[in-house]
């Protein structure tokens, strides 16, 4: 019913003895040949031998360890009672974003089974997450170090009977400060040699190494670079400017009729803030993406992103780094960010699907200097290059301020959420 033909060199999903359930559902989506890191991932992963995957985001690693995992969860179902929070297969991602859309894959992949995809974010209501882990058997658990920590901490969740373990982005969670919370973590799941651990990372430090060396036992690593670190689809400036003239430049940067949809990127939650404000009094549909902003909110401001209710996404890299949207016009970065790496991963926002994307950076002063590690990540030059005096007009009056701004950052869990019912209650 779903018939793939041989192609020489590539891979099909169909040469794998996955789980008919399973199939059907990549027959769903469409899948028919694995990427590079799939074909290369999954006849090792498929045998419960650790992984380790260096792999940019969008090459599909998602799907190979989503594939891998509930293939596994299929063929080895348990019969025996279950206990209330106990998870079968966890995955660890640095952000929120990240998160929802690993489950949402896993969600999709999963639709032909009885499989459970359980979240555990931070911004979200601790009560509705924990009355869900108590009714509901977990097989797969999504989790952001922080939150995961709070429901280990509360019994809310168990990982000592765990059977495979994945590390999404661990590059990130470094650079997020999330690798002493990913420790403690590890050290509640069985010793590795008794559980499976795929383990991934877009770049390689020896810190990273370290961690590979600590968490994973006789790994298979597969390496897949690039075809380009910045993606040939996406058309990039650079535009020398003042710190004074930025604003003025992205103001009528968006006026421009080729604009159908722009993300800002800026390093700082602040400087985000401002310019959502800013934009916001100029008249222009604008929202804000940033690690303050309460779940509920983010999700409400990528969804009215995606219909087109907002032209204009605010965002920091570690909130835009989950973002996957088609049909992005334009990449913007006010400030050229502090890891060159981020700087791929932003503008590979835009160019997808095979449609034609523009970047545009400003570098003023205190820029300049990002730019030569840039250029070496790239491999070429960027050329500088003096913005065009359409974008330099001056701009119009901006409404004046709302005399009284709320804004509702989220909380965490409050005094009455409770340490939920204790491990010997159990679940048929």
């Amino acid at each position: 019913m779903f018939p793939v033909p041989e192609v020489e060199g590539k891979r099909r999903f169909h040469d794998f003895s996955l789980e008919n359930d399973l199939m059907h559902a990549i027959a769903d989506q469409g899948f028919e040949y694995c990427s590079p890191i799939q074909a290369q991932s999954l006849p090792h992963a498929l045998q419960g031998k650790d992984v380790v995957g260096k792999a940019q985001t969008g090459t599909g690693k998602t799907a190979a360890f989503l594939t891998a995992i509930i293939d596994d969860l299929l063929k080895h179902a348990l019969t025996e009672e279950r206990y209330a929070g106990e998870a079968r297969a966890l995955i660890i991602a640095p952000t929120r974003e990240l998160v929802m859309q690993i489950a949402d894959d896993a969600k999709g992949l999963c639709k032909h089974t009885d499989l459970q995809i359980h979240t555990l974010v931070g911004g979200m209501d601790y009560n509705k997450q924990q009355n869900r882990l108590h009714n509901t058997l977990v097989d797969i658990l999504v989790a952001t170090p922080g939150r995961l920590l709070d429901f280990c901490r509360n019994k809310d969740v168990y990982l000592d009977q765990l059977e495979v373990m994945v590390i999404d982005e661990a590059d990130r969670m470094l650079d997020m400060g999330f690798i002493p919370q990913v420790r403690q973590i590890v050290r509640q799941t069985p010793q590795r040699g008794e559980r499976q651990t795929l383990f991934f990372s877009a770049t390689f430090t020896d810190e990273v190494h370290r961690l590979v060396e600590q968490w994973t036992e006789n790994p298979v690593t597969i390496v897949i670079e690039p075809e380009s670190v910045a993606t040939d689809t996406v058309k990039q400036h650079i535009y020398l400017a003042s710190t004074e003239e930025k604003y003025t430049l992205l103001y009528n940067l968006i006026q421009d009729a080729e604009v159908e949809s722009m993300i800002v990127f800026a390093n700082r939650r602040d400087e985000c803030r401002k310019l959502q404000d800013q934009l916001r009094r100029h008249g222009i549909k604008v929202g804000l993406l940033s690690g303050e902003i309460a779940q509920n909110k983010r999700v409400s401001t990528l969804n009215a992103f995606k219909d087109g209710s907002l032209k204009v996404l605010v965002a920091t890299d570690v909130a835009g780094r989950g973002i996957h949207i088609d049909g992005i016009s334009h990449v913007v970065n006010f400030t050229l960010p502090e890891e060159p790496e981020d700087y791929v991963h932003r503008i590979g926002r835009t160019g997808r699907a095979g449609k034609k994307g523009t970047s545009i950076s400003f570098a003023c002063e205190d820029d300049a200097f990002r730019l030569m590690p840039l250029q070496e990540l790239l491999g070429h030059d960027l050329k500088c290059e003096q913005p065009p005096q359409d974008l330099l007009l001056a701009t119009p009056p901006m409404a004046p301020p709302e005399k009284s701004e709320h804004r509702n950052h989220g909380s965490r869990r409050g005094p009455g959420a409770g340490r939920g019912r204790g491990r010997g209650q159990r679940r048929s």
